[in-house]
């Protein structure tokens, strides 16, 4: 099993994404296909056609991490892009060339302590796959539609890219869903890049590739994204619409799994702020009912 496909499909977009005068070149008035030549990214590079053709082939597990990045000048790769070339080179070196069924370790409870005091900020812990590994109450009544859907009833947890594209109600649920689905499929391709060989990440592509039509299309697109910040706007049942700032930061785990802890949260003083306010109201009697089931005391 190799990354090839990938490797190709990524570098031939970008190459694409591109033209001659963007990069300074001449222009000649004979031009088979948009975007650039693989000779004039060679060029561009200060490798040889034959070189470059090769690596866009998807040999590309011995490169030097210095010509990788004279490849990502060349393409105009931004940060996220340029991390992600390192990680597709890293995999398809051959110690790397091994499937793997990866396990999610328990969150500690620590982790899951620190969720819970979080009050004014929907939290949550997840997975390079998108399942979430963890929440506070405020997390969960965020993003209620999701945790109480089909998606997370068949398969046992949440997870944002089954949400996404296999429940029609995630349409009605984020407002800017292009975005969001945009988003969410270049977050998994970019953990496809740093595991490309992870057994549930592949059937996950698979599952949702067969099932969804818009997937297939935003996959086929190669975009990809690392960081995970921004704005995002809901249409919630409880509140109503409400924008949220929300941003990641990754959670050392000690084992193999790769978690990242999300905050959303609203802008001071603004009427989003008052929703949220009163989503968490909403939510805090349900919290309290769960502690009490469980026998624990609300830390």
């Amino acid at each position: 099993m190799t990354n090839r496909d990938d490797i190709k499909g990524f570098l031939a977009s970008r190459r694409a994404k591109l033209t001659p005068d963007t990069v300074g070149l001449p222009i000649s008035a004979r031009r088979r296909v948009p975007g650039l030549r693989r000779e004039e990214v060679a060029v561009l590079a200060g490798v040889s056609t034959e070189w470059y053709t090769r690596l866009e082939k998807g040999h590309i597990g011995e490169v030097s991490a210095e010509v990788l990045d004279a490849v990502a000048v060349a393409l105009r790769l931004d940060d996220d892009e340029r991390t992600y070339l390192h990680d597709l080179a890293r995999a398809a070196k051959p110690a790397h060339r091994k499937a793997v069924r990866r396990r999610d370790v328990p969150l500690a409870p620590q982790v899951q302590w620190m969720l819970d005091s979080i009050t004014l900020s929907a939290a949550f812990v997840r997975n390079g796959r998108l399942d979430v590994i963890g929440s506070n109450a405020l997390g969960r009544a965020l993003h209620a539609p999701m945790f109480a859907g089909p998606t997370t009833a068949e398969h046992g947890k949440p997870n944002f890219a089954r949400y996404h594209f296999l429940d029609d109600a995630s349409k009605n649920f984020f407002v800017d869903w292009e975005a969001g689905a945009a988003a969410t499929v270049a977050l998994l391709r970019a953990e496809a890049g740093r595991e490309p060989h992870d057994k549930q990440l592949r059937e996950l592509v698979g599952e949702l590739s067969t099932a969804s039509s818009e997937f297939s299309a935003y996959w086929a697109s190669h975009d990809i994204r690392i960081r995970h910040e921004g704005t995002k706007r809901f249409q919630h049942p409880e509140v109503g619409e409400i924008e949220l700032t929300y941003q990641s930061v990754d959670l050392p785990t000690g084992k193999r799994a790769r978690y990242d802890l999300s905050f959303y949260t609203a802008e001071p003083g603004t009427s989003h702020e008052e929703r949220l306010k009163l989503l968490a109201s909403l939510a805090a009697p349900v919290a309290r009912s769960q502690d009490t089931r469980r026998g624990e005391p609300r830390r």
